[in-house]
């Protein structure tokens, strides 16, 4: 069951990544616009991104460490 968490804890980094990669496109997007501040979009990403990073993370910690 661990080797089965820590793959799925794997491939959630690698989705944080690509996650991470939209926000960072959306900000692009906003900057090229001649916007100042970040978009509702880039901020929902960022979210989004962070929930998956925790995910992971929770994934990878230790049971016996709740």
């Amino acid at each position: 069951m661990i080797d089965e968490r820590h793959d799925i804890s794997e491939r959630l980094s690698a989705i944080a990544e690509e996650i991470a990669d939209l926000a960072l496109e959306s900000l692009r997007g906003s900057i090229e616009a001649g916007d100042t501040k970040s978009s509702d979009e880039e901020k929902r990403l960022t979210r989004a991104r962070r929930a998956v990073e925790k995910a992971a993370y929770l994934l990878r910690s230790d049971p016996s460490d709740s």
